[in-house]
């Protein structure tokens, strides 16, 4: 059925109260079960594996990416199945929407583990002890939890604001639940197909595993370009010390999917500068040392990452603060969303036995932030001062962040992180483990609650509780860190903090996060000379490209956040990412037909193809490091 909502003018004219009666007459679904034992436990299993895909992709990419669309074609086809044996009865809508909750929340909260607790545990060498780090993210996830809340009545209730990709969930699950259901079983047929496929092609292209079980027959080459170099051996200079490749990592091939051409196209472009004209450069004029190995200079991602990364952040950097700061009206509305409602007739009651309670907040906030700044201070030495600063600034970053989120579905942690490092810089100058610490406050809790709102946003859509999606956030934030932590402990810390980052995980945003505490605490002095200039030129670049892509509106297409970002990832992910985007742009552009089987099979199902090779041939990838880990 139609989702119902409110005409613009409506949005524009009616106050809260209006428009929170109309949505209790004419959306909301009263007692239907919502937060059942089912669904809390399917959302905490489905959460707590899909987790892991965020941990494989974070290493890899630096991203995070939302786990809601998945877990619900997962969840819907499961208990139509039971349903159909007569093991259970078929998910409700709003079962299976508070069971994305939980999903959603598990997805999110590994945040920390793949930026800001690996810069830290690189920069210091030191292993964070398990405990702490469970602690740690649990109280930042819950304390986003928190802040979200609050803001729902205004960004959601009110504005009406449309988060797009919450919304997209949204009409997933009324499509699903609402009308033919062998369109949502077509979708989770081909998640689980190319899920499957994914994860054979993974793990055929894991040599060592295949030594172990005597198969290597059936082995899959890591890199396709193997067979060039039986046929030639490069004199000087070898692209594979550039990681100039094509691999087999499909995982990032469906990554590229989601992101889309543009980016793609941007980020293809940045990897050919840095590693086919800047790294070459650099080596030749001494800026990239080497390493003599067996005769022969070795050089390598991480090599060269140390040196390229300057201008790649600095071009990020700029980008993301142009795009703040070039829109008035997001700076206008945190600020207005800081200050009380004028009159009686913004402040609506209606809801005030659905809503969360206002004192939830009240004492939630002072409570679980005064817990996060007694951790800050107890486990990473920073001043209970500068960790009680953090907490009003999570509420502006927040506002900040919710804006972006609620109209493009991107969270600009990185803009908000860098933001927060340049304060503490200022603040606490020479102190690399309080700038970390306390930037992981504040980025982090903003963008959980920037990216939880756009998960209550179907909620709203189909007339749940929120309440019950509050209590689901939490128990998904319990299944994550249950699972994700130790995961990321024996698979990625197995030989200490020096070997965190590599050339196959070189855990881009972490990467990130590390050279600016250590610009802030040490100085430009520091630099190579070509560094800094590459730092200059990023900077400007990163101004004038989101500078043309906001006058063009849109339609000039490079990205200074996905040029930037290539300095940090390999060159053989780019492409692999690349590929991904381009071959999705391909079919749409040539099989515009509904009614042709490239439609419809590869076009209207874009999402449950990318979702299941990155959730196949992740969670593969982590079970193969898992078992060579153990069995080591």
């Amino acid at each position: 059925m139609a989702i119902k909502q409110l005409t613009d003018e409506q949005v524009r004219t009616w106050t809260l109260e209006q428009k929170d009666r109309w949505w209790l007459e004419n959306v909301w679904r009263g007692n239907m079960p919502q937060l059942t034992l089912r669904a809390a436990i399917t959302g905490m299993m489905l959460g707590g594996i899909l987790s892991l895909t965020n941990l494989y992709v974070g290493a890899k990419t630096g991203w995070t990416l939302g786990v809601g669309i998945t877990s619900v074609i997962l969840a819907f086809a499961m208990f139509k199945i039971l349903s159909q044996l007569g093991l259970a009865h078929e998910f409700s809508v709003l079962e299976n929407n508070c069971m994305q909750s939980i999903a959603t929340a598990a997805g999110y909260m590994t945040g920390p583990l793949i930026s800001s607790l690996t810069a830290y545990m690189v920069i210091t060498d030191q292993t964070i002890p398990m405990m702490t780090t469970f602690l740690w993210i649990t109280s930042l996830s819950v304390l986003g939890v928190l802040f979200a809340f609050p803001l729902k009545r205004r960004f959601i209730n009110d504005e009406q604001h449309p988060f797009p990709e919450g919304r997209a969930a949204g009409i997933v699950m009324d499509a699903l639940h609402g009308g033919d259901s062998s369109e949502g079983m077509f979708k989770a047929k081909i998640l689980a197909a190319t899920g499957a496929f994914s994860a054979i092609i993974k793990l055929l292209t894991s040599e060592s595993m295949l030594q172990k079980i005597h198969v290597t027959v059936i082995g899959i080459p890591e890199y396709l370009d193997e067979w060039v170099y039986r046929l030639w051996t490069p004199d000087r200079w070898d692209p594979r010390q550039l990681t100039v490749r094509l691999d087999t990592d499909i995982v990032m091939f469906g990554a590229g999917g989601l992101m889309g051409i543009r980016t793609g196209a941007s980020l293809m472009l940045g990897a050919l500068i840095n590693y086919c004209v800047l790294a070459p450069w650099a080596i030749w004029h001494g800026d990239i040392q080497g390493e003599l190995s067996n005769g022969v200079m070795q050089y390598g991602f991480r090599r060269i990452t140390v040196w390229a990364l300057w201008g790649g952040v600095a071009m990020m950097t700029t980008s993301s603060l142009y795009a703040f700061f070039a829109r008035p009206q997001v700076l206008v509305s945190a600020l207005r969303g800081m200050l009380p409602r004028k009159t009686p007739e913004q402040n609506s009651t209606v809801l005030k036995d659905i809503e969360l309670p206002g004192i939830v907040f009240v004492v939630g906030i002072p409570v679980i932030g005064g817990i996060v700044v007694a951790l800050a201070n107890r486990f990473f030495g920073v001043a209970v001062w500068q960790g009680l600063l953090a907490i009003p600034l999570i509420f502006i970053f927040t506002l900040i962040g919710v804006n972006s989120t609620a109209l493009t579905s991107i969270t600009p942690i990185g803009a908000l992180g860098k933001l927060t490092q340049l304060t503490y810089g200022i603040l606490a100058p020479g102190n690399i483990r309080t700038n970390i610490a306390t930037a992981s406050i504040t980025a982090e809790v903003s963008s959980n609650a920037s990216n939880l709102l756009m998960d209550i946003k179907p909620g709203y859509m189909l007339g749940a509780k929120p309440r019950q999606q509050a209590i689901g956030h939490v128990l998904g934030i319990m299944a994550g860190a249950l699972i994700a932590v130790p995961i990321f402990y024996y698979v990625f810390l197995q030989h200490g903090p020096s070997q965190l980052i590599t050339d196959k995980n070189p855990f881009p945003s972490a990467t990130v996060w590390k050279a600016v505490a250590e610009l802030l605490t040490s100085g430009l002095s520091n630099l190579k000379i070509s560094s800094r200039w590459a730092a200059l030129i990023g900077a400007i670049l990163g101004i004038v490209f989101e500078a043309l892509r906001m006058g063009t509106k849109g339609r000039f297409w490079v990205s200074g956040v996905a040029v930037g970002l290539a300095s940090v990832i390999p060159f053989n992910t780019c492409l692999a990412m690349f590929l991904g985007a381009l071959f999705f742009w391909v079919a749409e552009q040539n099989w515009r037909d509904p009614k042709s089987v490239v439609h419809q099979v590869v076009v209207q199902n874009q999402e449950p193809i990318c979702a299941g090779l990155i959730a196949g041939g992740a969670l593969m990838g982590i079970a193969v490091m898992l078992v060579e880990t153990v069995l080591q």
